[in-house]
């Protein structure tokens, strides 16, 4: 057996002059009469092993040249640290074994369309791009766990089947239960953390969400992940506060863990360095008013992606928009008392024309109020009874928010579109692979 320790590229520059095995795929490959390079890669980072023929012999050397592009190996090495090289450290190999062959990979360097790199997405991902991607994006998701732990909060799973709309009965995918019943896959899990807030204070859930929205922007998936906080003895303020200090904590996570991958995203790291406290805010009437003023917008309309933009031109930062007209918020939404006509909520919009990222607020507590909000949406009253009960037993103020992961990483990573985001993207018209 083979004692030879097994090191992640990302770790070699730590076993500087010492012979290792590196476990990865070939990523590509330069040969000559007598020298192979050799492009290994392993999830972790790319090394360049240097195969002479003098150095490894006939037999080796031949099997350095022979795997395919992607072909699983497991290669062994001296470690050099070299400033020219590639990440700064190569390999000089010393043997080669390869793992598991692969002939005719489809994607070759040539450049291919974005129907074709959809469709081979299990492949793509082994490319740089998608994989410093998902580095990033297991980043984002980590600070977010760690920042909402130290600030106190309880992670809980909200459910995926539910028998109920949260925010909208016409975006719903609706699912065959036992005997009959009907259920529908999650648009949101805030609900459910509303009755756990009443538990435990401040909880917050993470994962998929659905929505059937027949939309084909880049800002738009079927199938997403989102972050929901929500707090007891909480408003807006709270909110607003707390999203602040969560959006700028991820960032620096980020800049501080990915530097490479951001390298390789070719990503402008001087405008993530710009996202710290304090964040821009604006009343919804400030930001109609603004609208106005350039393309003559409506009042009491949602903002549309040319909106957004326009908004978040010229700040270098996320900026927050608070206090809407209820007609364009979710029926749980708090009226201002100060303005019956307002919500009490907040959008977060992202710079670089990437939207909104973040939608939140605070929660009425009036059991009357949401009765009637209820009949008025023509929401079935009896779906919601559970929901009503948190009003009936010991209700509280408060708050939390949704934050799209997709659209965060998106705009973290300055990507085109949200479904590079997530690993294995659900459009309108893709469900494959």
């Amino acid at each position: 057996m083979d004692q030879t320790p097994a090191v992640p590229i990302r770790d070699l520059k730590a076993h500087e002059g010492k012979t290792v095995r590196v476990e990865g795929w070939l990523l590509g490959r330069r040969s000559g009469k007598k020298l192979h390079f050799l492009q290994v890669r392993d999830g972790t980072g790319t090394v360049q092993a240097v195969a002479g023929i003098d150095d490894v012999g006939e037999e080796v050397f031949a099997r350095a040249g022979a795997p395919g592009q992607e072909a699983s190996l497991v290669v062994t090495g001296k470690v050099r640290v070299d400033a020219r090289a590639p990440g700064g450290v190569e390999l000089s190999l010393v043997d080669l074994r390869e793992i598991g062959p692969s002939a005719d990979y489809p994607l070759g360097k040539q450049s291919h369309g974005p129907d074709f790199l959809l469709s081979n997405r299990h492949l793509w991902l082994r490319s740089r791009r998608p994989a410093a991607t998902l580095r990033v994006r297991d980043t984002v998701i980590r600070a977010l766990r760690d920042f909402l732990h130290r600030e106190g909060f309880v992670c809980v799973d909200a459910p995926m089947f539910t028998p109920n709309a949260c925010e909208g009965t016409t975006t719903l995918f609706e699912v065959d239960y036992f005997e009959e019943q009907k259920a529908y896959l999650t648009q949101s899990g805030q609900l459910y953390m509303e009755a756990a807030a009443m538990a435990l204070g401040k909880v917050y859930c993470l994962g998929p969400a659905f929505r059937a929205e027949r939309s084909k922007t880049r800002k738009h998936l079927t199938e997403f992940w989102m972050l929901e906080p929500e707090m007891a003895f909480a408003g807006l303020d709270d909110v607003m506060r707390l999203v602040e200090a969560l959006l700028a904590a991820v960032v620096q996570r980020v800049l501080e863990e990915n530097r490479t991958d951001l390298a390789t995203l070719e990503r402008d790291v001087a405008k993530l360095e710009q996202v710290v406290p304090p964040f821009p805010r604006i009343t919804y009437d400030e930001a109609a008013a603004l609208l106005k003023d350039k393309s003559g917008f409506v009042y009491g309309n949602d903002f549309g992606a040319p909106d957004e933009e326009a908004l978040a031109a010229g700040h270098s930062k996320p900026l927050m928009i608070h206090r809407w007209p209820h007609e364009v918020k979710a029926f749980y939404m708090r009226r201002d008392p100060s303005n019956e006509r307002l919500a009490l909520g907040v959008d977060v919009i992202a710079p670089e024309g990437y939207g909104e990222i973040v939608g939140g607020g605070e929660r009425a507590t009036d059991l009357a109020f949401l009765e009637r909000q209820i009949a008025e949406h023509k929401l079935p009253k009896e779906a919601f009874e559970w929901y009503l009960d948190l009003r009936r037993y010991g209700s509280v103020p408060h708050a939390g928010f949704g934050m799209g992961i997709e659209r965060t990483v998106a705009w973290i990573c300055g990507l085109p579109h949200v479904r590079e985001a997530i690993p294995f993207p659900r459009m309108l018209y893709r469900i494959y692979p």
